[in-house]
């Protein structure tokens, strides 16, 4: 998965402290040291406009949990709780110059995102590779607690992460845990003389029950490294000699050249019958650059895999080892599986530290038929514990299509919410969500994760071991046995 702290995307950047391989984070805050987390150098008040320019200023995130701060030409977010504020990681500087709405370009990395003034109080935020916007409204200077270095003593610490989790994560309730009951279970072992080592060791037994695959811990030193991968219960990560035999199970029953783009991430090959196959192992890093260079590899992918497409008798979408990216390069492909819009999912955000019951209002984000070639008929996907994140939120906007997408598999690993990355000390940083993603009716799949139409094993040792695919033949026989497939869809549940 990759996530950003204002959005989603950017966190690539930051991979090592959210998923177990990856890159460094841009630790770019100034003011870190030793002692204490002290304000970025920035000062409490920013006039709007100072610079010609209306996006800047100080303004609060509707939920987050995060002020950010335009000044000149540079942004600085700050983590904030009702008790704390510390320098966020993300710092991020202008590109070009304010259209002619005021709205800016800031780019970290090879990663951006924009601010459209609204009005003078407030602020759209879009992120390439996001789905959706958030709202920015202006605030008169910083809050008094961003002025001043934050503590560091290990219990300072402690509640900052109690406090964190407790003003943002929305599936206490479904996972019927007790958070404050529990932080007091270790809050009353932390001193002044707890270690780094021993600190860690209770935001582990704190984060262990949630199982959760969107929070992770990790420590600090000349960079982040992970050190906590939450992981539903009873699911594991496949291995590497895992992959491989997975690979080769698929190759037996591919016939004709196979296809890779993507640095390797997209697999294109034909089945047996005019079945195409589409193997979606991330969905991030297909290209160096910004993020149209993502959708640029993405869409000759797909234009291979759709070669022909009167000659296509159905398709195959195989995320069952992908672990998640951009939610856009999702919907792109839905796109290219459709000839009329539809609502993929709606998306919702905590926004009342005190009340875990009140969220941001529901944002429809939608799949528009592409420009592209499209294919509208039968479609099998397949899915497992380890379609993770965006291969989730891929696999809830094919629910809303008609012809009905088959879903053959397990069910996914259950995390769908973009993930904030907090700063916590100079020692420690840790990621959550603190979204749903809902349904027509206003569920979500958090948890569960998102049930198989039809179950079958996936990557068992005995299957592994005869180079079998049970999923992929399922998939084959559903498609040539059921060629008209089921035409209702899941508009009710959508």
């Amino acid at each position: 998965m990759t996530r950003y702290g204002l959005g989603r995307v950017a966190a690539a950047t930051a991979v090592a402290l959210a998923t177990a391989v990856g890159a460094t984070v841009s630790l770019a805050a100034p003011g870190v040291a030793a002692t204490g987390v002290g304000a970025p150098g920035v000062a409490a008040t920013v006039a709007p406009g100072q610079h010609g320019n209306p996006v800047e200023g100080v303004w609060r995130m509707d939920g987050y949990g995060l002020v950010a701060v335009v000044a000149g030409d540079r942004l600085t977010t700050y983590d904030v709780t009702a008790h704390s504020c510390v320098p966020g990681w993300i710092v991020a500087d202008r590109r070009g110059a304010p259209g002619p709405d005021g709205t800016t370009r800031f780019v970290i990395d090879n990663n951006a995102l924009t601010l459209t003034p609204q009005g003078t109080g407030a602020l759209i935020q879009r992120e390439e590779g996001a789905a959706g916007t958030r709202t920015l409204n202006r605030l008169d200077a910083l809050p008094a607690l961003c002025t001043r270095p934050a503590p560091n003593d290990p219990l300072s610490v402690f509640d900052r992460f109690a406090e964190t989790f407790a003003e943002n994560y929305p599936f206490f309730a479904a996972k019927r845990i007790d958070w404050p009951a529990r932080c007091a279970e270790e809050r009353w072992k932390i001193g002044p003389t707890t270690t780094p080592d021993e600190l860690q060791q209770a935001f582990v037994r704190l984060l262990e029950p949630l199982g959760d695959a969107h929070t992770s811990l990790a420590r600090v030193t000349d960079r982040p490294h992970g050190v906590f991968y939450g992981r539903r219960p009873g699911t594991e990560r496949p291995t590497e000699a895992d992959l491989a035999r997975a690979r080769e199970a698929v190759a037996a029953q591919l016939v004709g050249p196979v296809r890779t783009f993507g640095a390797g991430r997209l697999t294109v090959g034909h089945l047996p019958d005019g079945l195409r196959y589409l193997r979606v192992d991330s969905f991030n890093s297909y290209a160096d650059g910004f993020f149209a260079a993502q959708t640029e590899e993405l869409d000759r992918a797909l234009d291979a895999l759709l070669a022909d497409p009167d000659r296509i008798a159905g398709l195959v979408v195989d995320v069952r080892v992908n672990g998640g990216g951009s939610d856009v390069l999702g919907l792109q492909i839905a796109s290219r599986l459709t000839d009329r819009p539809y609502v993929a999912y709606r998306k919702v955000a905590r926004d009342d530290p005190s009340d875990p019951t009140r969220y941001t209002r529901p944002q429809p984000i939608t799949v528009q038929p592409s420009g592209g070639t499209h294919f509208t008929g039968p479609v099998a996907l397949l899915t497992s514990s380890a379609s993770v994140s965006a291969a989730e939120t891929f696999t809830q906007a094919l629910m809303g299509r008609s012809p009905h997408v088959v879903r053959i598999g397990q069910n996914t690993q259950g995390v769908f919410s973009d993930v904030m990355i907090k700063t916590l000390s100079p020692d420690f940083m840790v990621a959550l969500p603190n979204e749903k993603f809902l349904t027509r009716r206003g569920t979500s799949f958090d948890g569960p994760g998102i049930p198989p139409d039809i179950r079958t094993p996936v990557f068992t040792p005995d299957e592994l071991a005869g180079l079998r695919d049970s999923a992929l033949s399922t998939a084959r026989r559903v498609l040539t046995e059921d060629a008209q497939g089921d035409t209702r869809g899941d508009q009710g549940e959508q």
